[in-house]
């Protein structure tokens, strides 16, 4: 199982609307970066949502329900998107300060690029984010 970090705009869709909805279309990505690492999304992928804006903090996990495919509403082949659930909404988010401070992030894209909307999140950040999230 792979780990993604997605960044949304909170007032545009937000966790809070992925927890109400129960089920959501990750959709409307074009950037081509952030469309490769969409297309190795795969099915029981944990997902880590980013409030962006004022916010700038990851507010909860979501699982991925389906492999990345084509969208059906774009006509282009080469834009993807993939189904997800909410998973669990964290009481205490992690912000962006928090990650910058520790050394062991320095290499994250949410750090190097930030401007990217999708990304992996390797193991090794994984497991402190979870320690970070209550585990």
């Amino acid at each position: 199982m792979a780990s993604w970090l997605l960044k949304t705009e909170p007032g545009t869709f937000s966790y809070s609307d992925l927890m109400r909805d129960k089920h959501a279309v990750w959709d409307g990505v074009k950037n081509n970066t952030a469309l490769i690492h969409m297309r190795a999304i795969r099915k029981d992928d944990r997902i880590w949502v980013y409030h962006t804006g004022a916010e700038r903090r990851i507010v909860g996990l979501a699982k991925a329900t389906s492999d990345s495919y084509p969208d059906p509403k774009a006509g282009d082949p080469k834009l993807v998107v993939f189904d997800l659930v909410p998973d669990r909404h964290f009481a205490k988010p992690i912000a962006l300060d928090q990650i910058k401070a520790d050394k062991r992030f320095k290499e994250f894209a949410l750090l190097k690029i930030s401007r990217l909307s999708v990304m992996p999140v390797p193991s090794e950040m994984e497991r402190i984010l979870l320690e970070w999230a209550g585990g």
